[in-house]
């Protein structure tokens, strides 16, 4: 029997800590726990954890820098857990690195489901199949696959994990029109408890690193109302 992957769950609320880590174990993972933000960050950077639960408000050292620390170092999925729902603080979350965000009050087996679906995402390559090339090249951009490195011109830009994701996937196939429920199944692997402005905010946010390199390089992520996005360059 293989080994449960191993969760952290980051919250200064005992009572969440418990109700979080009962429905983990629940469904077989492995948990710990840290109750401040300099104790959740020395745990995170062991690199021994497969998804971290992060609350966003948190004693010691705050939600939004245990992250940005941890992405410096590690790609490891996180979930920002927190009572601020509004979309400023989500673009904030995902800009840092965050992959996913839940909201309180949540149901615990909702996120749950996220856990299983970030792993699923961390341990698939559907997306990235051999046949595919390794580095894709358009004018003025360049995917490197493996090196998880993106650059436009002569500039790299710093893509967080789930925008590098995103921006790989619609590349590999362009001109096809994804429905944002298409990039929540086959990106975040969320089937039902997907957030479509998840997808919104990480193609905003994507846009805007590339803009800042290119700004026709942007426009290579284009909207087509009423459905969803692709990737086109033009002819």
């Amino acid at each position: 029997m293989g080994q449960a992957s191993k969760i952290l769950v980051v919250d200064d609320e005992e009572r969440i800590r418990r109700l979080v880590r009962m429905y983990l174990e629940r469904n077989g993972f492995a948990v710990d726990e840290a109750e401040d933000g300099r104790q959740a960050l020395e745990m995170a950077l062991s690199g021994q954890y497969s998804v971290i639960i992060l609350d966003l408000m948190l004693p010691g050292m705050d939600g939004r820098d245990v992250c940005a620390q941890v992405r410096q170092r590690l790609e490891t999925p996180i979930i920002m857990l927190t009572a601020a729902g509004d979309e400023a603080n989500r673009i904030h979350g995902f800009e840092i690195g965050a992959d996913d965000y839940v909201v309180k009050p949540f149901s615990p087996r909702e996120l749950v489901m996220r856990v299983k679906a970030l792993l699923k995402r961390a341990g698939e390559t559907d997306y990235q199949k051999v046949d595919m090339p390794q580095v894709l090249t358009f004018p003025n951009l360049s995917v490197h696959i493996d090196a998880r490195r993106v650059e436009v011109g002569n500039v790299e830009v710093n893509l967080t994990p789930k925008e590098f994701d995103l921006l790989v996937y619609m590349a590999q196939r362009p001109d096809k029109v994804f429905s944002r429920e298409e990039l929540l199944r086959d990106v975040w692997n969320y089937q039902f408890y997907g957030d479509q402005r998840t997808v919104d905010t990480h193609i905003k946010r994507l846009r805007e690193k590339l803009g800042q390199a290119s700004e026709e390089v942007s426009h290579y992520i284009v909207t087509v109302w009423g459905v969803g996005y692709k990737f086109e360059v033009p002819a």
